[in-house]
């Protein structure tokens, strides 16, 4: 059975749930990846799965963001960027994401293989 674990017990009283996604997310940021795109991209996640988690973490102070520059972004003809970077919380976080990936990893690995399926 796969349970989330609340990242309260950290120092800094963190308050948020560490779900799969809040840890792909966390350890992406901590991987150097600052953009919100570059976080989906390498998560393999939808916008719509990323950005949320994004915000949470924010909110919950283990990721801080600013918007860069709007003349660098005009500079290159594209919209302005949002880049993350984790805070003393989200690195106090790091090991309860780690631990949360690899319980599923444990999980997926003891998962049977799906047998073919019988040609009719």
């Amino acid at each position: 059975m796969v349970r989330d674990v609340a990242m309260n017990d950290l120092e800094g009283q963190v308050n948020v749930r560490m779900t799969q996604v809040t840890a792909l997310v966390l350890r992406a940021v901590a991987a150097g990846r600052r953009y919100g795109f570059d976080v989906m991209e390498t998560c393999a996640l939808p916008s719509g799965t990323a950005y949320p988690a994004l915000r949470r973490l924010e909110k919950a102070g283990c990721l801080k963001s600013r918007w860069e520059d709007a003349s660098l972004a005009r500079s290159e003809g594209r919209p302005r960027r949002r880049t993350y970077e984790l805070t003393a919380l989200g690195r106090d976080a790091l090991p309860a994401a780690e631990q949360k990936l690899e319980e599923a990893r444990r999980l997926l690995g003891a998962m049977p293989p799906v047998p073919p399926a019988e040609a009719g």
